[in-house]
């Protein structure tokens, strides 16, 4: 993908032609009021587009090369990180990182995927779609929170599972449901949050809790645009349309009650300004622990169990 999407053109040709009056005023101080209403303009143009994105441009900027990773915004947020590698039983999966840090000096547990940035790095992490080692090792994580009573935190940015045949072989949908279980009934806060990409039951997989937080530009659905549009029309190329009905946005999902909380990102996406997307979440982050740290073990659980029963909606028919 290109720095620019294609629908913020509008904004890169106004930007080149500040650029090029920048050089010109360097001689011809005249320039600057010509330079001055066309920034006006720019940030008018901004926050026009911004402020109508559709579900397709959204997924675009969520899946953005240059969009703040899980080790990114661990770098940023967490002090004293330490990544531990393995499952103990198959091998260790570098899509999925896990380990301990510090948040404001206290200590915590934070597992989230990471699709790499560069070409041999996406490959060597499987682009964000973890194995059931990769599952397996969140898995010892998570008990090993529960054993020594510290928080969980996990960010979330995978596309889905890997769905290859290794992956079949060795347990992938066991993998998933067992975190699904285990996650439910752990005794210690569990706050997700989806920064990127949050698809299907690979997301999910980290994704149960007792709050849920997502970035304004992060999508989170059953699958991915591209592949809904496969199942039901047999065209990936109505990916746009599919985005449309999926209601995979932000303020889609805290509609529907899937998340708590929406994380404001810089205008133009959190690639725009990593720093002060990490700053925000790192607020969101300390608040939302606070709280959860003070509520007794008992009533967390029924407040879990509670939260996941009221996600979703059914209609029955009449009689």
């Amino acid at each position: 993908m290109k720095d620019h999407l294609e629908f913020e053109k509008p904004i890169l040709e106004i930007e080149a032609q500040i650029a090029q009056l920048q050089d010109l005023a360097k001689n011809d101080p005249r320039r600057h009021d010509e330079i001055r209403k066309l920034e006006r303009k720019a940030v008018q143009l901004k926050q026009e587009i911004y402020s109508r994105l559709s579900p397709w441009e959204r997924t675009q900027i969520a899946r953005h090369p240059s969009r703040p990773s899980t080790l990114d915004l661990i770098s940023s947020c967490m002090g004293d990180f330490i990544e531990l590698h393995g499952d103990r039983l198959f091998g260790d999966d570098p899509s999925i990182i896990g380990g301990l840090g510090k948040l404001d000096g206290k200590s915590i547990i934070v597992i989230g995927q990471q699709k790499g940035k560069t070409v041999k790095e996406r490959i060597q992490r499987n682009f964000g779609m973890p194995h059931p080692e990769g599952y397996r090792k969140a898995l010892r994580l998570f008990r090993m929170a529960e054993k020594f009573k510290k928080p969980v935190v996990t960010l979330i940015d995978t596309p889905g599972a890997y769905p290859g045949v290794g992956a079949e072989e060795r347990g992938q949908s066991e993998a998933i449901a067992r975190n699904l279980m285990v996650m439910s009934l752990l005794k210690v806060p569990i706050l997700s949050v989806i920064i990127g990409e949050g698809g299907s039951g690979g997301a999910l997989a980290l994704g149960v809790g007792d709050r849920t937080l997502m970035f304004q530009n992060a999508i989170y659905s059953v699958a991915s645009p591209e592949a809904c549009a496969a199942i039901l029309w047999n065209n990936s190329g109505k990916a746009q349309e599919a985005a449309e009905a999926l209601k995979l946005t932000a303020t889609d999902l805290l509609n529907f009650g899937v998340v708590d909380e929406i994380i404001e990102e810089p205008l133009g996406g959190a690639h725009r300004d990593p720093q002060r997307a990490a700053d925000v979440l790192h607020k969101s982050l300390f608040r939302h622990l606070t709280e959860l740290t003070e509520i007794p073990v008992d009533d967390l659980l029924r407040r879990r169990y509670e939260r996941l029963k009221k996600v979703g909606t059914f209609e029955e028919p009449l009689q």
